[in-house]
């Protein structure tokens, strides 16, 4: 049949990954990206740079598949998700650097259009809170006159401007850029904007008018699998012809690529930040507090159910998770190596009471607060480094039970097993972490990047190399899995373990309160 190849177009850097029919993964090309920060809260991605990491790392897998006679039939993009890329379609020049999803500039008009009275029918449409992580505030901000930025003349609005996600910058450019490029986006992208109405999967010209975004400058929405265009001559030759079949956002596509295809199953990604998702089926809930309701996938002609089935998913996020390890590397110096991450927090028996809010850009869910920033609770004159890297572990299953007990509340449905992946998952620590405090068993997916393995699944689905969702959940395997340690036959025992746990995370919640507002301005 062939194979498959991702885009994986993250936040910390750009990998293509490829995938044969038996979901095994065959060759992987990866390039970092140089983060940006202007200024304290600003976090910025060069557009220009994105677009030449997908070309080298397509270009090394589409070599290392020719060197292996395999038949690439076609291609699929994850993404991060939320961050804006705005540039001139005549010239294909990127207008300004790529606003990313971790960037808080716009938290003041977030408090004034919360003010105002707007949160009621942006929660109703989008299933989004109004928070700065979302894309609709970034490209205000690019857009309004006289907003502070580094650049030599206003951004003009005309038909030439097109604005978009990362997989749209992406796609335009496979396709042709500035010379016949297709702007297209997919559901799960466009739920993520606060620019969609989820329910009708359209952009809706009340929330365009209210950021000030012009709908005919916005890409055009597809469903997640299906074919978008095909890469152009200009844009890479080796692949040039192949259809673009699938795009998802990064958390989405994830939720796909742990096979994630029943209503209640779960999964969470420990990429730069933690995202958790439930697969809640085809009928759109009710907000549920503290937590988002975004489009999963919407499978098009594609879906095994009916055409243009879509498929909800309630979300939660925490905003630095692998990111806080990467903290400890660079900002701090007490690894050097993420390798050395798990051995130095299994070096001690836990944090000595130490806790570590990441709250650098902020807190997700369930507590939304854009004005937390991070904060070390705790310390000792007997505190080490070991210390502060199990307290950052903790912090990822901290979080994790966060989100998870928010969304069993909402559905009133405990969950019965958590599927993880991304980075942070390699930490064997972490699953049994997040076992205890979840009391579930937390299975690893064999692959680590399920984010490229949904793209590809969505991509493949849409060209026939896989059949339906059955035949890709017979693909789907774990490496690892973590029992929650309450196994004892003594229930005096088991109810020491849960009290023990229980207090952990208590001291988690009263980390989370110190941290909470502190980078709020005070007003006279």
């Amino acid at each position: 049949m062939g194979v498959v190849i991702a885009i994986d177009a993250g936040t910390t850097g750009i990998r293509a990954l490829c995938v044969d029919e038996s979901g095994l993964k065959r060759f992987i090309s990866y390039r970092e990206l140089t983060q940006h920060y202007p200024r304290p809260g600003w976090i910025e991605h060069d557009p220009d740079e994105i677009w030449s990491a997908v070309q080298e790392t397509l270009s090394d897998v589409a070599r290392d598949c020719e060197d292996a006679g395999e038949r690439v039939v076609c291609v699929g993009i994850t993404n991060q998700r939320e961050t804006v890329v705005i540039w001139d379609r005549r010239t294909g020049k990127a207008l300004y650097r790529a606003i990313v999803w971790q960037d808080r500039r716009t938290a003041d008009r977030c408090d004034e259009l919360i003010q105002h009275g707007h949160l009621p029918m942006i929660r109703s449409m989008t299933g989004l809170v109004l928070d700065p992580y979302f894309s609709a505030t970034k490209i205000e901000w690019l857009l309004r006159p006289g907003t502070e930025r580094e650049r030599s003349a206003e951004i003009s609005i005309g038909a030439d401007l097109a604005i978009g996600t990362v997989d749209s910058w992406i796609l335009w450019n496979l396709t042709g850029g500035a010379d016949g490029g297709v702007h297209a986006t997919d559901a799960t992208n466009a739920s993520r904007t606060l620019l969609c109405d989820i329910s009708t999967l359209k952009w809706s010209e009340e929330l365009c008018d209210l950021f000030g975004v012009p709908i005919t400058s916005l890409p055009a929405i597809h469903p997640s699998a299906g074919r978008f265009g095909v890469i152009a001559r200009e844009a890479l030759g080796k692949l040039a012809g192949l259809p673009v079949s699938g795009i998802a956002g990064d958390q989405q596509a994830a939720l796909f690529g742990q096979a994630c295809f029943h209503p209640g199953m779960v999964k969470a990604t420990h990429g730069t930040g933690s995202f958790v998702l439930m697969n809640i089926g085809g009928e759109r809930p009710t907000p549920v507090e503290g937590l988002l309701t975004t489009v999963a996938w919407d499978l098009g002609s594609s879906s095994t159910q009916s055409p243009g089935s879509v498929a909800y998913a309630l979300e939660g996020a925490a905003f630095a998770s692998g990111a806080a390890i990467q903290w400890l590397r660079d900002g701090l110096g007490i690894i050097s190596d993420a390798h050395e991450m798990e051995p130095l927090a299994t070096s001690v028996p836990d944090s000595d009471g130490v806790y570590i809010v990441p709250a650098f850009a902020g807190l997700g869910s369930p507590w939304w607060d854009p004005y937390a920033r991070g904060a070390i609770v705790g310390l000792s004159r007997g505190s080490t480094g070991a210390h502060l890297a199990r307290a950052v572990v903790d912090s990822i299953a901290f979080q994790t039970r966060d989100i998870v007990e928010a969304m069993s509340a909402g559905v009133s449905q405990p969950i019965s097993q958590l599927r993880v992946d991304g980075g942070a998952s390699a930490i064997d620590i972490l699953l049994q972490l997040q076992a205890d405090q979840l009391q579930v068993p937390v299975a690893r997916a064999g692959i680590a990047e399920t984010t490229a393995v949904g793209a590809a699944w969505l991509s493949g689905l849409a060209e026939g190399v896989w059949g339906s969702l059955e035949d890709l959940e017979t693909l789907w395997a774990f490496d690892a899995k973590a029992q929650p340690n309450t196994a004892s036959l003594d229930p005096a025992l088991t109810s020491g373990a849960q009290a023990i746990r229980d207090r952990h995370y208590e001291g988690w919640i009263r980390a989370i309160d110190r941290s909470r507002g502190w980078a709020r301005p005070t007003r006279n």
